[in-house]
């Protein structure tokens, strides 16, 4: 079986001595985008203050996002595109100095793409506590200085009211659709419980209706790893030089990340029990190629992320659970007015299949032919990022739909 690249995935070869070298280099402090970097294609929300649900306040709040597409006069055309947890704005478009990876669903978005964007107005936010330009631990407090760990705590549901804000300042009342895989996904079904006039049909692919038990463990070690590394210094490392901040525990976390989101079988097929470089493992100083590569994307996840985001996000995932305070998931899922495509991937050892198919016997109202639609896939969870052609066959037949 051959394994193809996509995203932030790497070609099928195992890491090279030539990739390694060019992450040479101490790492920085945060990876993340700071006021005075290269804009790019980012745009920005007017500042505003967001009320949290924990009752706290966050001031001089700003979004960042990117857009495709013209909006039609009667702004019926406009599609909201929501990443996942390590994502960005990014969706689509080239790597650039200001945009250090090429937009993650390249395969899905452009003209011509199932999200065409000749015919839809598109929108891809980074989400709030994201380090890609919205406000997160990495912006300024009132005092200047980074919030870091004292950034507030976030839900799945304050980050959607974020989104709201971004929605009223374009104009925009009601979205042809909302559409989002993992973290995204999430944020899609309180989109639609949560305000069911404002979007007409939402896509929710390897995404659960609650962060269960598992998966609330598998989090706390990837906190642990960042809070276990001295450099993070219980959040305050910003003004740490090049590669004496907490980019051990972010690489670990990383490392540890990439295991949910990969399959064993794309493990097992890619790398075996192959040596890295040749150099024998066995005491040699050698290691085996797997190894190379988390080591690779760790330190590369360094170079464009943030630890203390890193923290804020996945609490944010951990908090996520459409039945909270809503009577149970059945009757929060049966508030959603609009047309949903519901897809799993076989694979995935994150988000099982299971979790989708409890959104589906739920009974939403609309469920594009009625039923939970599963990519076969060999690469896990990331299969919905890294599948673009069957991903994107049924985000087009959803557009496409009548309802």
């Amino acid at each position: 079986m051959e394994f193809q690249v996509s995203g932030d995935s790497i070609p099928s070869e195992f890491i090279t001595d030539e990739m390694a070298r060019k992450l040479i280099g101490k790492p920085p402090a945060s990876g993340a985008w700071r006021d005075g970097d290269p804009i790019g294609d980012r745009k920005f929300t007017t500042s505003f203050d967001l009320k949290l649900e924990s009752g706290k306040k966050l001031d001089s709040v700003k979004i960042a996002y990117e857009s495709w597409g013209e909006l039609n006069k009667d702004r019926s055309n406009a599609l909201l595109v929501l990443h996942a947890l390590t994502g960005d704005s990014h969706a689509f478009g080239a790597a650039s100095k200001a945009h250090p990876t090429a937009g993650w669903w390249n395969g899905v978005i452009g003209p011509g793409a199932a999200i065409d964007t000749k015919k839809y107005f598109v929108v891809a936010p980074n989400m709030l506590g994201g380090c890609q330009g919205s406000t997160g631990p990495t912006s300024l407090d009132k005092k200047g200085k980074e919030y870091g760990a004292k950034f507030p705590y976030l839900t799945i549901r304050d980050q959607v009211t974020a989104q709201l804000e971004l929605s009223k300042q374009l104009g925009i009342k009601r979205w042809k659709a909302i559409i989002g895989g993992s973290m995204g996904g999430m944020q899609v079904l309180e989109w639609a419980i949560e305000y069911p006039d404002a979007v007409e049909k939402i896509a929710v692919l390897a995404a659960p209706a609650f962060s269960n038990a598992d998966q609330i463990a598998l989090n706390s070690v990837q906190l642990e790893a960042i809070k276990a590394d001295p450099a993070f210094n219980d959040g305050d490392y910003y003004d740490a030089a090049a590669g004496k901040g907490p980019y051990r525990g972010l690489a670990l976390a990383r490392r540890m990340a990439l295991l949910n989101y990969r399959s064993p079988e794309e493990l097992n097929v890619r790398f075996e029990r192959s040596w890295q470089s040749k150099v024998n493992p066995f005491g040699d100083g050698g290691r085996f190629a797997v190894e190379s590569y988390l080591d690779f994307h760790g330190n590369k996840f360094t170079r464009r992320f943030d630890a203390n985001s890193y923290l804020t996000l996945v609490e944010a995932m951990n908090s996520h659970d459409v039945g909270r305070s809503r009577g149970s998931i059945k009757k929060a899922i049966q508030k959603i007015k609009a047309q949903m495509l519901l897809v799993g991937v076989d694979s995935d050892r994150l988000f099982p299949v299971a979790t989708q198919q409890l959104i589906a016997e739920c009974g939403p109202r609309n469920l594009l032919g009625n039923k939970l639609f599963v990519i076969k896939s060999g690469y896990g969870h990331d299969g919905f990022l890294i599948e673009a052609e069957k991903v994107g066959k049924l985000i087009k037949r959803l557009l496409e739909s009548k309802g």
